[in-house]
């Protein structure tokens, strides 16, 4: 797991691609401490499974970096939730951690490439995710995808405690 980004590592973005990739990494280690069965079962009133949590976290971020702030086309935006943003997280029965993993990591590095091309300033491209609306530019898009793996990571740690599986960063 990568260490909490410390002062001087550059510019802005440069931050927000440290702090992506910590959070990142504190959420695959929260899903990879808990067994095959956990990972697919429910603790909370709210249904969710952490599976279906981390398979969240890949498609959210690719909905705003690439179907959002790039404007281009992605195959099932909102793949998370069965095609429709407000349906519930599920993840298909043959798909697996590894499966969830490398979708999150190809995500990742697309994210480290929309990071480093571009000013915080930059305003989101029209279509795709931002048809018909003012899009934001990609510092508040940042903080966006910020809070959600921020909020989510704290998700993990309370079903990851429930389960016995160790606690903090």
């Amino acid at each position: 797991m990568s260490a909490e980004p410390r002062p001087g590592l550059g510019g802005e973005l440069e931050h927000v691609s440290a702090y992506l990739d910590f959070y990142r990494d504190t959420c695959l280690a929260k899903c990879r401490s808990l067994p095959e069965q956990e990972l697919r079962r429910p603790l909370l009133p709210s249904g969710w499974t952490p599976l279906e949590l981390l398979w969240h976290l890949a498609h959210m971020e690719r909905r705003w970096f690439v179907w959002g702030f790039l404007g281009e086309q992605v195959d099932e935006p909102w793949g998370d939730s069965g095609g429709a943003p407000d349906n519930r997280w599920q993840v298909a029965p043959d798909v697996g951690l590894d499966d969830v993993v490398a979708l999150l990591e190809a995500g990742a590095a697309r994210t480290r490439e929309v990071l480093s091309g571009h000013e915080p300033e930059t305003v989101a491209a029209t279509g795709g995710r931002f048809s018909g609306e003012e899009p934001p530019d990609l510092r508040w898009i940042c903080f966006h995808v910020l809070q959600e793996y921020a909020r989510h990571a704290g998700h993990l740690d309370i079903v990851v405690e429930l389960e016995g599986g160790p606690t903090g960063e």
